[in-house]
């Protein structure tokens, strides 16, 4: 099984589950898992008696909604007779707007997709829309019929204990055809194009400030970003927010970058929200650098190169969030105070990331 290092957290855990090995790949500097990457890794593992099978592709990805190379994937899969399944929990909803739908080409190729119209389509948790090329492969795969099970008219209706694991599921369809009922098609575009919109406002108040960073382009909702310098300003910021109760975001590791997700979400966001909130993140931003430039008895330049910052010790608590998008290849470990590195990389009180050798921390 394969995907995208930038892929959610449930992917990995899917293959877990199935006991199969999961290959997971680096994308590109535009955070796109690309079809070369993946025809080498499939290569290589038939070179070394695997069989590849399965390939989760994101169109638009957790920590910074990135989409992969959906093109050259799917033309590989269809080459090496792969199952391709898209994973567009977030961005699926987008695809209502005729002039977001551009990242989708190459759906052609896909043998299943899924979004989640809970996440922007103005509907409550849970709800999960999946569309398959070939049901029969579906249901024969999952199909059981004990005589206990077996009804009269089992022949005029779909029985969707033969689509998923669970035997029975709740009547989800019907908050999708009351939200459609009251938006409308034309309602759920206004609000999607809304906030396009206003995260594109979001992003020059940020960027007029010099401060900041923009960590992947913004194409949808979301928009991340960084206090320039080492990971612990950035990610000290979003401790200090969230523990002001006025706004509220998660982080994610890009790279060897932490980053701090804004996304739109409210119905009634405005252009004052998008200001309101630019103004209440670089007032905790002032605060936090004033921080750090009285403990280290230096002043802190705007533009000061990361290696310039040389910070000795300083203490904090974390709480990693439930929706803290998964950052492969860490681990948590317990410390009572917090050791940073000339490189930014960091150990904390609670728990923390630690990447790469841990020899110069």
């Amino acid at each position: 099984m394969y995907t995208s290092k930038l892929a959610h957290s449930c992917v990995e855990k899917a293959g877990m589950i199935a006991m199969v090995k999961t290959r997971i790949l680096e994308p590109d500097d535009n955070y796109s898992l690309r079809g070369n990457t993946l025809e080498k890794a499939i290569l290589d593992d038939i070179d070394n008696g695997l069989v590849p099978f399965f390939v989760s592709c994101t169109l638009g990805t957790t920590s910074c909604c990135s989409f992969d190379n959906l093109v050259e994937i799917g033309q590989l899969c269809c080459r090496e007779g792969v199952y391709l399944h898209v994973d567009a929990a977030y961005a699926g909803s987008a695809l209502v707007c005729e002039e977001l739908r551009y990242f989708s080409n190459g759906l052609e190729f896909v043998d299943s997709f899924n979004f989640n119209p809970n996440k922007w389509m103005l509907m409550n948790f849970d709800c999960s829309c999946l569309w398959v090329k070939d049901k029969f492969k579906l249901t024969e795969a999952l199909s059981v019929d004990p005589i206990y099970l077996r009804y009269k008219e089992m022949d005029k209706a779909i029985d969707y204990r033969h689509w998923g694991i669970a035997l029975s599921r709740r009547f989800r369809s019907l908050k999708i055809w009351f939200t459609l009922r009251s938006y409308g098609v034309e309602g759920i575009q206004k609000y999607i194009r809304e906030h396009v919109r206003l995260a594109k406002i979001f992003e020059k108040l940020i960027l007029s400030d010099d401060r900041f960073e923009i960590m992947g382009k913004v194409s949808l909702g979301l928009v991340c970003f960084r206090l320039k310098g080492p990971n612990f300003l950035s990610q000290n910021l979003l401790f200090e927010l969230n523990d002001s109760g006025l706004i509220h975001m998660v982080p994610s590791m890009l790279g060897h970058k932490y980053v701090i997700r804004f996304c739109v979400n409210s119905e009634r966001a405005s252009e004052y929200d998008m200001q309101e909130a630019s103004r209440i993140i670089k007032m905790y931003a002032d605060s936090v650098i004033e921080k750090y430039e009285l403990e280290n008895g230096k002043i802190f330049a705007k533009e000061c190169p990361e290696a310039a910052l040389k910070l000795k010790r300083m203490r904090f608590s974390l709480s990693k969030m439930a929706s803290d998008p998964k950052s492969y290849n860490q681990r948590k470990v317990m410390r009572t105070p917090t050791i940073f590195a000339e490189t930014g990389k960091y150990l904390a009180k609670k728990c923390s990331f630690v990447q790469d050798d841990e020899d110069s921390i």
